[in-house]
């Protein structure tokens, strides 16, 4: 891998990860789609797991009651790992730039639902069914895109799940669809020691971002940040689009 390419992933690591830790969000929804700019979706996918697992795994311990989470969502959680599998196996036998278009959609529709509230009464009425639908379907998302946010943000909306047990599903499904993804990498041969010690060199990154990110939280403008992000989002998703179309 050129070097070049591991100074972008790392920078685009190290930013994403200041402002995960500085909001409490955004660090697959930012890193994702940047690095998605400069590779295919495969490789970002790749690369993107052992540095989206340290930012899980900081962001539940922040929040404490790990166990006690998992035994409330582990049904869903067994559910999303079984979705990212298979959308892990359709990457790797695919790899389509269609994916980068899946990828600005999902995005589109996360800044879309800050603007117009999008109801799935359906949540409500059929938990059950959403609950398979949002592990099976969500999984598979997240195994072709790294990003579920906007179908998590509905399901837990809809479910009236406070702020903590969000944030605690949404880390806890992330870091266990992604210890899925690297064994599906690893049993296709997808994974070699190159990758692994780039992944780990990403991994630094996200450490230094996130404690950064920590300790800049009380010093910023949360409200205003958000906004800033959303407008930055918009255009990486707009650049994704006209890059896949072009190409």
């Amino acid at each position: 891998m050129e070097n070049s390419f591991i100074l972008i992933l790392c920078l685009t690591l190290l930013f994403a990860s200041i402002v995960h830790g500085a909001i409490g969000f955004g660090f697959g929804m930012i890193s994702t789609p940047i690095v998605a700019l400069f590779t295919d979706m495969q490789t970002t996918i790749l690369y993107m797991l052992i540095p989206t697992m340290g930012a899980n795994i900081v962001s539940i311990s922040s929040e404490g009651n790990f166990l006690e989470a998992l035994k409330k969502f582990w049904f869903i959680i067994t559910l999303m790992v079984i979705g990212s599998a298979l959308g892990t196996v359709l990457l790797l036998y695919t790899n389509s730039n269609l994916f980068k278009l899946l990828l600005a959609a999902i995005i589109f529709l996360y800044l879309l639902q800050s603007v117009v509230k999008i109801e799935a009464t359906f949540v409500s009425k059929y938990p059950k069914s959403s609950t398979y639908g949002l592990g099976i379907f969500g999984g598979m998302l997240s195994g072709l895109t790294n990003i579920v946010a906007p179908l998590m943000i509905m399901y837990t909306l809809e479910l009236k799940y406070t702020r903590k047990d969000t944030v605690q599903l949404s880390n806890l499904c992330f870091l266990f669809t992604k210890i899925g993804q690297i064994s599906v990498f690893l049993l296709h041969g997808s994974f070699t020691m190159e990758d692994f010690n780039i992944s780990m060199i990403g991994l630094t990154a996200t450490f230094i971002g996130m404690y950064l990110g920590i300790k800049v939280k009380k010093l910023i403008d949360a409200k205003l940040y958000v906004k800033i992000l959303k407008v930055l989002l918009f255009i990486i998703a707009s650049m994704l689009v006209f890059q896949t179309v072009q190409f």
